[in-house]
């Protein structure tokens, strides 16, 4: 998306906005993967993204302090569009719809094994099926392993994507 046109759409209040920040050794929101439409730097250690309706993007949270890591989590969400229901998420407003939110570092290491293994496929984790990252979701949440993502589930994602309304 333009510049011009992000601009537009965040003016009608279309654009799902995502603050990060990065402090060394503290405290560190970052992007996994995702598209944004706009990017605006709001001082050395923050930045804010914007995500246009539909795009899919993770947001890696992690806290620590001189004895090492006290908080992980990682979200990946879909930016609504207008008039979308939502979840409120910290650092992201309006909200998003979640597709997957893990916290503890064992789970959210897993997660982050299983969006590698899609990207060791040559896809963008961005244009996965949506019900894949809920699958990831629901079978972390109770200890199970996830089926892995194949290129032929992404062939009928692309094929179901065409003839859905």
């Amino acid at each position: 998306m333009r510049e011009g046109s992000a601009i537009a759409a965040d003016v009608a209040g279309m654009l799902t906005h995502v603050e990060l920040i990065w402090r060394t050794k503290q405290i560190e929101h970052r992007l996994r993967f995702g598209r944004p439409a706009a990017t605006l730097r709001l001082g050395t250690e923050r930045r804010r993204v914007s995500f246009a309706p539909g795009a899919v993007f993770a947001v890696l949270r992690w806290r620590g302090n001189e004895y090492g890591t006290i908080a992980s989590r990682l979200d990946i969400l879909r930016a609504v569009g207008c008039g979308e229901s939502f979840t409120t998420v910290p650092d992201v407003a309006p909200g998003a719809a979640i597709l997957l939110s893990l916290t503890t570092w064992p789970k959210v290491e897993r997660a982050l094994h299983a969006i590698d293994a899609v990207d060791a496929l040559g896809l963008d984790p961005a244009d996965v099926a949506l019900d894949y990252w809920l699958h990831v979701h629901n079978r972390l949440s109770v200890g199970e392993v996830p089926r892995r993502y194949t290129r032929t589930r992404h062939q009928a994602w692309l094929k179901r994507r065409r003839i859905a309304p």
